[in-house]
């Protein structure tokens, strides 16, 4: 009964947006199908995926029990705080998809500062570091025992330009962006509650300007995340805002006059809508 009362509203969720999304073919946006060619439709293989997956695979294999406390919105697969390693790798770790996406993110667009909000056993901060070797980096984990797990494979993977500070992201933050001074990419998954998230999301707009990026996970998570991505995507200050489902993403380009938002999914998921008819 819980799994139904889980899986069936996401998959509702997923549903709506899958009927609403285009493909790259129907965008007419240069900006935007430029972020598709470079991002969302580039398909190579670069070094960095085997390590981490491998990383993955290993951790997978760990059944080392941890005591995680909860700073967001709560878990809805666990019930208690005592949890596997592999069970917590397994149901929150990024899928390697988003992490080759945000890898290709992070690429493309180039940034000097970045900052994450949830770094979990630093899969994701992996991912986005290993494209950024020069940049300013600060990821931040609120549960203890999973931020000593992410700095051990930050050192590991040999990425010392990553910061990772310990705390709630609600004390931490105000000290982290006032750190890197300007924020050039964000990239939010650690607490999925709309109050929260547009709470960091003003937070983090007095750091941006017109070139940032701002990436926001699970934003069907539930309708009350779906809620503060409308807000958000709505805000004035926001110009170009892209639904890939898993994330959600915001620019904030001045050149942009009007608002334009994009509901997208990879043209192979709709092959009727590949130009082919």
């Amino acid at each position: 009964m819980r799994l139904f009362e889980l899986y069936i509203p996401a998959l509702l969720r997923y549903l709506r947006y899958y009927f609403r999304a285009h493909t790259k073919y129907d965008v007419h946006s240069p900006y935007v199908a430029d972020f598709l060619e470079h991002t969302y439709g580039d398909d190579r293989w670069f070094y960095v995926f085997s390590t981490v997956e491998t990383l993955r695979k290993r951790l997978l294999q760990d059944r080392t029990k941890l005591s995680v406390t909860d700073l967001g919105a709560g878990s809805a697969i666990f019930d208690s705080n005592q949890r596997r390693l592999c069970d917590v790798v397994r149901h929150t770790a990024i899928s390697p998809a988003l992490g080759r996406l945000l890898f290709r993110l992070v690429c493309w667009h180039k940034p000097a500062t970045l900052l994450e909000l949830g770094a979990s056993v630093g899969i994701s901060a992996i991912y986005q570091a290993s494209a950024a070797l020069e940049a300013a980096i600060i990821t931040i984990e609120g549960d203890p025992a999973l931020a000593q797990l992410a700095r051990g494979h930050l050192k590991e993977a040999g990425l010392k330009q990553v910061k990772l500070l310990e705390g709630d992201f609600q004390v931490v933050l105000p000290g982290a962006l006032q750190t890197l001074k300007k924020l050039d990419y964000l990239y939010a998954d650690g607490d999925h509650r709309a109050d929260r998230t547009l709470a960091y999301f003003n937070q983090c707009m007095a750091f941006a300007h017109e070139g940032s990026l701002f990436v926001f996970a699970d934003i069907h998570w539930s309708p009350d995340m779906e809620h503060a991505w409308e807000t958000m995507r709505r805000d004035p200050r926001v110009t170009i805002s892209i639904d890939l489902f898993d994330v959600g993403l915001l620019f904030f380009r001045k050149e942009n006059k009007e608002q334009q938002h994009f509901t997208l999914i990879q043209a192979g998921r709709k092959p009727w809508r590949m130009g082919f008819f």
